[in-house]
Parts: C-alpha cells; structure tokens; sequence
C-alpha cells in the first residue's frame, strides 16, 4: 500500500512549500543520503531534554540556608482580568427553514441574525468565499478582527499561509472551477476579544454550516483548528489523536489539520499539515 503522506512534487509546489516554511522531509527517488540529517532535525535532541527533568529530581536546598526566623511572604491575591465590555441583546430565536435557504437568503439571514450575544459585538458577519460549487471546502473556527473588519474568513498572517498552503496544492480562493475552493468559518461572528468560542455559540451556528456543506456538496473538506473539528464532528478529542485519517460530516469525507495561527506559532508542525493536504488532496482525486 502507497504511503498517504507521500507526493510527488513539481516545480511549482517546492516553490510554495518554501514559503510555507515546509522542509520535504520523505525520501526521494533521487536523493543523496540526506535527509537522514533532515528527518533528524525535526526531532528535538534527547539529551537536552532529559537534562532539566534530571535536575529538576536533585534535592532542594538544606533547610539551614534560610534563616529560622524569616516568615514566609505574605500570600497575594490572585490578579483579577478586567470585565470585556459587554453590549445588552436580546437572543431571538434562529430564523426558520435554515436548513432550506438558497445562497442569498442564507447569507442575508446570517448578516442579520441575532440568535446570540455575538451579534451585539460584530462590525461584519463572515459568512464565506470562494467557489459555491467547489471540490474542497476549508473550515476554520471563529472570526478574528481583521476578519470582522473585512467581513472575509482567514485574512491577514493566517490567510496568507493558508492561500501558500493552498497553492501548494493547486488551489485558489479566487479561482471558479477546477483550482476553486470555498472557504468559511463555525461561527460567523467574531467573540469579543477573541476569546474561544463557548460550546452553545458553536450550536447556534451550526445550521448556518450545515447548510453551507449541502449546498457547496464538496467532495472533501478541511477542518482546521480544534474549535472546527469540535463542531463539525462532534468530539473534543485532540487534533493530534484525529489527524491522518477520514472522518465524515453529512457523508462528506474530512481532513483534520491545524489552524494557520496555530502554524504560524508552531512552524515544526508546517510538515504534518502539508500531509495533511496531501491526504485530502488524493481523496479528491478518487
């Protein structure tokens, strides 16, 4: 069996890897011996790691180097966050016949929609773009503030590596037809603060994405982050537990992978989100 991680790559795509940050690290047909060094430098060395925790075993100091007589410090109190400012709403109920709309309807009724408290501190709703009928289907988690600003999932850093990671593999969030993708988010209302999104939020949006899955009807989806995993299959299992398999949402196949923040915090992980496309890229092709 072929391993699923492993590509072949053109011109084209080493060049987009290269601005990914991704360092190909599977043998090639024609590789000198290498990536042994390189497969070794994605590991972190063993005795660097192992030595603070040695250290950390050794026995503290004797008591007598304190003197007897010194009190403990006077215990503080915990410094307390300041209250986000909050704006008074009133929930009214989700509109009826979600699960029915066309594309502008849906749209409309989510630019309006005040299902929850979200809505009294959003500038824009990000609803979606791209290809209404595209193969794949990019699912982040919730909107940030370049976001509720532009009205446009994954602007800004993040967006920027997610357009590379997605020219790594042919696609563009412009493009209509073969190399289109469509692009959205859980939650289509940014949390104040950027605060994650609570459990309820994630469930009054749901039907919004629901109905974004049936009407896009891709052939494969990429669920990015764990707030985007969580609500689409249900489950606050870890990424890393969840990655480099298929997973389904109303009978479509779906790639768990990492969020581009989290990427661009995290670049050793670069080369497991590049497996990760891969992978959806081969279910999309048969």
């Amino acid at each position: 069996m072929s391993d699923p991680t492993r590509f072949d790559l053109d011109d084209r795509q080493r060049a987009m890897l290269a601005e990914m940050g991704v360092r190909v690290w599977w043998p090639q047909a024609a590789a000198a011996p290498e990536p042994l060094p390189q497969a070794a430098a994605l590991v972190a060395p063993a005795a660097p790691v192992l030595a603070p925790a040695a250290s950390a075993e050794l026995p503290v100091a004797a008591p007598h180097a304190a003197p007897p007589s010194v009190s403990p410090p006077a215990s503080r109190p915990a410094p307390v966050a300041p209250l986000q400012t909050t704006v008074a709403v009133t929930a009214k109920p989700l509109a009826d016949g979600v699960d029915r709309m066309d594309w502008t309807t849906l749209q409309d009724t989510a630019a309006a929609c005040q299902a929850c408290d979200l809505c009294g501190h959003r500038k824009k709703s990000v609803f979606g773009v791209g290809d209404v009928q595209a193969d794949w289907m990019v699912i982040g988690e919730a909107p940030g503030e370049d976001e509720d600003a532009q009205g446009e999932p994954f602007v800004g850093p993040s967006g920027q590596l997610l357009d590379n990671m997605l020219k790594a593999v042919g696609l563009n969030r412009k493009a209509q037809g073969e190399g289109g993708v469509y692009i959205t988010n859980t939650l289509k209302c940014r949390p104040p603060g950027n605060r994650n999104p609570t459990a309820e939020e994630l469930a009054t949006c749901a039907p919004y994405l629901m109905r974004q899955v049936s009407l896009v009807q891709p052939k494969v989806i990429l669920a990015m982050g764990r707030f985007a995993v969580q609500s689409v299959l249900q489950t606050t299992e870890p990424i890393g537990k969840l990655r480099g398999q298929l997973h389904n949402y109303q009978g479509v196949p779906v790639v768990v992978t990492y969020h581009p923040s989290y990427l661009l915090r995290s670049p050793a992980d670069k080369a497991k989100a590049w497996a990760d496309l891969v992978l959806a890229l081969k279910t999309v092709q048969g």
